[in-house]
């Protein structure tokens, strides 16, 4: 009994663990993401950019976290990461990752 407590624990943390609005998501992504990935994700205006449509919404909180506070590197993406808070980051990672990823996009 008391693993499956522990269970039914873990997993409603794991469901709580982003609080992401993909609605609100959707607009930001108009605003700040939508020139170089396309309103949903699926349109990189160029071959080094990612598809972000399909993504697990925990990569993508954690992609973007990391443009943010510097653990990648680049210099577009760290200029729009740093503009976004916690919660603009969970709202995009909602947004792209219900997204259905479309476009095949060739990652050479």
């Amino acid at each position: 009994m008391m693993r499956l407590v522990l269970a039914l624990v873990a997993l409603a943390v794991a469901a709580c663990a982003y609080a992401g609005d993909a609605a609100r998501g959707k607009q930001k992504a108009a605003q700040v993401c939508a020139a170089c990935h396309g309103p949903d994700g699926n349109k990189p205006s160029a071959p080094d950019q990612p598809v972000l449509a399909g993504q697990y919404e925990d990569y993508l909180v954690r992609a973007l976290s990391d443009y943010k506070n510097g653990r990648r590197n680049n210099a577009i993406m760290k200029g729009f990461a740093g503009q976004l808070s916690k919660q603009d980051i969970e709202d995009l990672a909602a947004w792209f990752s219900i997204q259905p990823q479309t476009a095949l996009h060739d990652q050479r």
